[in-house]
């Protein structure tokens, strides 16, 4: 029986040395508009006060707040977008508009709803104002050289609109990487295509193609490679030209058509080739002249899994993230649990959360690598150590979230 010349390591050690052995990406320059979802890659200051005059908060009449008069003389009106030439003065008042800056002299704005018009050009003040009232100072959303954005800020909808807010319109951001994905093994054919005797259909790339754009990467499809070994030289040759890092799936186990590990070998370094998990045991990682290559098994889940557990947290850390894990819970299994006690093992559950505080898991059902449908609606990977084979209901373990936990509500009558 051949031997594996590679030790078996455990999961944590795996994601230690991937981690060390991959960085940021350069960082690249780009219009804020095309940036969101990216990591800002410097700090970001306003070079104005925002907003940059004195303005109106509401539609009504600027005024002073000091002038007892309950009738004011309207002596015009100031839209939002031009700066005026009015003065206010005791006894007068200007209609302004929302964002409207306001005029010279006044320091109080009175809302519409609380005047009323008395004759031909004069209001009525249902309310006396206090200095300040309904005015946005200068400065009071941004001051000129404030830090409104620190390096490692990933950029959703808030920050573009305040990269848009202070005319920052082309900023540093860490790139997506480009990750070539594809997968080996004649036996494999196109989602498309009938199926003969002893062929099945190609869902790891897709579903791995489809994991990285969900962890902010860019998917390139390298394609389906047949077991040859120019074949493979070939794809992972391309593929090292052209991406930040490079998937597999397939060609890692001890098979004489395992194809993945001794080319990689031969070309860089692998740093491990076996992991004491289920599944995924024979995932490997290595560098070849820098570029970070991942060889995940060819079962589905194992795949999957293992992209979810080695490959993310890198995708991540390349974009620029500093919060690379999925968030951890501890939670009470809602029935006894049992598994092969040599290695640690990634079942698929679904966690609910309880108005009690508690958190409950149950798992998908049969947790066979080739059954993608335990992946399905799994919003969670309960973690069974090793050297513990039985995990009896009300037994508590650390569950990963790799999706939004079940709320589930209260009864209506509590």
């Amino acid at each position: 029986m051949r031997e594996s010349p590679y030790p078996m390591i455990s999961v944590e050690a795996a994601i230690h040395i991937i981690l060390q052995h991959v960085a940021p990406l350069q960082p690249m320059r780009m219009n804020f508009v095309d940036a969101w979802g990216l990591v800002l890659a410097e700090d970001v200051y306003a070079a104005e006060a925002m907003p940059p005059f004195a303005a109106s908060a509401v539609d009504g009449y600027a005024v002073i707040a000091a002038d007892p008069s309950p009738i004011r003389r309207v002596i015009g009106a100031q839209p939002a977008g031009a700066m005026g030439t009015l003065i206010v003065t005791p006894g007068s008042a200007v209609h302004v508009m929302t964002g409207a800056p306001l005029p010279a002299g006044a320091d109080a704005v009175v809302m519409i709803e609380h005047t009323s018009l008395e004759g031909d050009g004069y209001v009525r003040l249902h309310t006396q104002p206090d200095a300040g009232d309904n005015v946005r100072p200068i400065g009071q959303d941004v001051a000129a050289g404030q830090l409104v954005l620190s390096r490692g800020t990933v950029l959703g909808a808030a920050e573009v609109g305040l990269l848009a807010t202070i005319g920052k319109t082309h900023i540093a951001v860490y790139p997506r990487p480009r990750v070539a994905v594809f997968s080996t093994g004649d036996e494999l054919v196109d989602p498309h295509e009938p199926l003969k005797p002893g062929q099945i259909r190609d869902a790891n790339r897709y579903s791995l193609l489809s994991a990285v754009r969900e962890a902010g990467g860019q998917p390139l499809d390298w394609g389906r490679i047949p077991d040859r070994a120019e074949a493979v030289q070939e794809a992972l040759e391309s593929a090292l030209r052209e991406a930040d890092a490079v998937l597999t799936s397939g060609g890692v186990s001890m098979g004489e058509l395992d194809l993945i590990k001794p080319y990689l070998a031969e070309r860089g370094t692998i740093h491990f080739g076996r992991v004491r998990a289920r599944p995924g045991k024979p995932v490997t990682f290595a560098t070849v002249n820098g570029v970070p290559v991942f060889a995940m098994p060819g079962f589905p889940v194992s795949a999957l899994v293992s992209f979810e557990v080695y490959v993310r947290p890198a995708l991540l850390k390349m974009a620029g993230h500093t919060h690379l894990h999925r968030p951890r819970q501890r939670v009470i299994l809602e029935h006894a649990v049992r598994h092969e006690p040599d290695r640690t093992e990634f079942q698929r559950a679904v966690v609910t959360h309880h108005p009690d505080g508690r958190y409950t898991a149950h798992t998908t059902g049969y947790q066979g690598s080739g059954r993608l449908l335990s992946m399905v609606g799994a919003n969670a990977l309960l973690v069974l150590p090793a050297e513990q084979e039985m995990f009896p209901v009300g037994s508590e373990v650390e569950a990963w979230l790799i999706a939004p936990v079940r709320e589930e509500e209260a009864p209506a009558n509590s």
